[in-house]
């Protein structure tokens, strides 16, 4: 065992990858828990001591609820990462998320639930030229199949 939860304002339910960087600290995230309830962005130091980084706040600040992904760094030390929920509207669709080595937030896209997709689960990635790429779980094209949410998408933002 390296590190365990206490829940709370230090977040709750891990289910992200983990991103370590140079110096050996892990960044993740947790999907409850935190200031508010909605989840936390993390970092564990190589001896274990965890510093929350970022707590949503939930749809009544629009910055997303309930990430189920982990983090990626872009050379200036800014994280990337989704959220499942909660961007624009209640238990809606997620949003895609920068957080800066300060601790602001910005949300990059706020998910429809229509043709762009909703249910944001995946770990994003980046191209060479800064492009952000994920999946959602539902949305995008109805047909038959898919009916009534959609068959999901692959999405790209450029921030």
């Amino acid at each position: 065992m390296f590190y365990n939860f206490p829940g709370g304002a230090a977040g709750e339910q891990p289910r992200s990858d983990l991103m370590i960087d140079r110096d050996g600290n892990f960044y993740g995230t947790t999907s409850a828990g935190g200031e508010y309830g909605y989840g936390t962005v993390f970092r564990l130091s190589p001896s274990g001591a965890e510093t929350v980084l970022y707590s949503f706040k939930g749809h009544d600040a629009g910055d997303g609820a309930a990430p189920q992904s982990g983090v990626i760094a872009d050379r200036k030390g800014n994280l990337y990462g989704t959220t499942s929920h909660d961007g624009a509207a209640p238990r809606g669709p997620g949003v895609v998320y920068k957080l800066t080595p300060d601790g602001t937030e910005t949300v990059l896209r706020a998910f429809t639930g229509g043709k762009d997709g909703k249910y944001l689960d995946n770990t994003l990635r980046a191209d060479g030229m800064g492009n952000l790429y994920g999946t959602a779980a539902d949305g995008g094209y109805v047909k038959h199949r898919c009916d009534p949410y959609g068959c999901g998408t692959v999405f790209r933002i450029t921030p």
